[in-house]
């Protein structure tokens, strides 16, 4: 009872703030006299008493509570949200620095951006999958990560926007892009024509490219006017500064002749093609190089992969190692099963700082074990020099031994190298195809 006598006494001693009629009285009239009403009941001391009989109790008349908050802008015409955004950035100006309403006013910016930003890519249902050009886009579902559209080179805001990547190529773009999109899926080029340009920059000129962007054909010039023209360290070639960001890559070319790997600025889709070309083996390094095997000690570490391909049949017949699966530990590179020619530039990358020597030194170890130690299958198919035929039991990837070219076998190094004859086995085998093949004798009986 207590609480509502106090709200009662409240009520009808302050002014009701939404009671206009009160506010809206002539001159000449005079105001009720409240104190004139029945008194009311005395509160119990020590209560505080809550009258203000010189001004209305401020319950937030001054602010206007009905306006709308800040940044919230209801034109729907871009031209009107240009408009607000322009005297925003005065009213910002004009502001003293590091001020409250400075940074009111700053935020009141960016709900005006965003609100235009909506404006121009309204979020329409659009599909998840979308096949354009060969290029295969995804729907993106994160909205904090903040990317740049390769299209109109602009800021993805992922909050309020659309966005698709290209589940090949990983190009990026706003969806009302995509329609605008004239660069095919640099994916397919690789799939149908797997190779690099091993020529270091073969720049023919730029008025070769009639003064045009090799890719997009807009206007270019060295001075910037219209467009400023960017060369590919990888292409030889001119773009604008749309389809050239400056960004860094190895070059192939400079790789295999020179033993650089400094990166060098190309295009995006140059950059594009060599992400996507880094790990696949298509560099046969000696027919394109050779001497430089004699000049880089960094390759000399790699000739253990001949000793793994010769290791690869004993893995291939052995139950243990099958299913120990002791070839998957390079399935990162699965060409290194297969030959012994064929090198990626992620592979001369990785030899240039060393960790390919250290992971193929582990690799080569665990294999020689299982051969040599854990397996007794594997061990049985090992050789005896038979040359010699002293010493232990030799196997082909050892360092001291020597295999015949024609059958196989496996020799001491300094026996097969001491003996100017021909491989014992060899000559067996000849014996045994002469004897096969040799003309039967006349019939005497005849």
């Amino acid at each position: 009872m207590e609480y509502d006598e106090k709200l009662a006494r409240f009520r009808q001693v302050h002014l009701n703030p939404f009671n206009k009629q009160q506010h809206e009285q002539g001159a000449g009239e005079e105001a009720p006299d409240i104190t004139s009403q029945a008194r009311l009941p005395e509160l119990p001391p020590g209560e505080p008493e809550f009258r203000c009989p010189e001004r209305v109790m401020d319950l937030g008349l001054s602010e206007d509570h009905f306006a709308r908050p800040v940044g919230l802008f209801l034109a729907s015409d871009v031209q009107q949200l240009r408009q607000a955004i322009q005297e925003c950035k005065q009213v910002i100006l004009d502001l003293p620095e590091h001020s409250e309403k400075q940074k009111d006013a700053v935020v009141r910016l960016i709900h005006l951006r965003l609100k235009l930003q909506e404006l121009k890519d309204p979020n329409e249902d659009e599909p998840n999958i979308r096949v354009l050009l060969e290029h295969r886009f995804y729907k993106e579902k994160s909205k904090s990560v903040k990317q740049t559209c390769d299209k109109c080179n602009t800021v993805i805001w992922g909050l309020i926007q659309t966005w698709y990547t290209c589940t090949g190529c990983y190009y990026r773009c706003h969806s009302k892009c995509l329609n605008l999109i004239s660069k095919p899926c640099v994916r397919s080029k690789v799939s149908h024509q797997a190779e690099y340009e091993l020529n270091i920059c073969p720049e023919a000129g730029l008025d070769s490219q009639d003064y045009r962007c090799a890719e997009c054909r807009a206007p270019i010039s060295l001075r910037g006017v219209p467009s400023e023209a960017r060369q590919c360290d990888y292409t030889g070639q001119y773009y604008c500064s749309h389809c050239h960001w400056n960004d860094l890559a190895v070059i192939p070319a400079r790789v295999v002749h020179n033993w650089d790997f400094e990166p060098r600025k190309v295009s995006r889709g140059s950059m594009r093609y060599l992400a996507l070309m880094m790990s696949r083996p298509v560099l046969r390094l000696r027919e394109i190089n050779p001497l430089l095997f004699n000049y880089v000690e960094e390759l000399v570490e790699i000739r253990l992969r001949q000793d793994i391909l010769l290791m690869k049949p004993y893995f291939i017949t052995c139950r243990e190692a099958m299913a120990a699966r002791l070839l998957l530990q390079l399935q990162d590179r699965q060409h290194f099963v297969e030959n012994d020619e064929m090198y990626s530039v992620q592979d001369l990358l990785d030899t240039h700082t060393g960790r390919l020597g250290c992971s193929l030194a582990e690799t080569h170890t665990l294999f020689a074990k299982h051969i040599k130690l854990d397996c007794e299958r594997c061990q049985a198919k090992g050789f005896v020099c038979e040359l010699c035929r002293e010493g232990d039991v030799l196997f082909p990837f050892d360092s001291h031994t020597s295999v015949c070219a024609d059958c196989s076998a496996v020799f001491h190094r300094d026996c097969y190298y001491d003996n100017s004859t021909t491989c014992p086995r060899c000559a067996r085998l000849t014996l045994r195809k002469q004897s096969l093949f040799r003309e039967p004798g006349p019939d005497l009986d005849a």
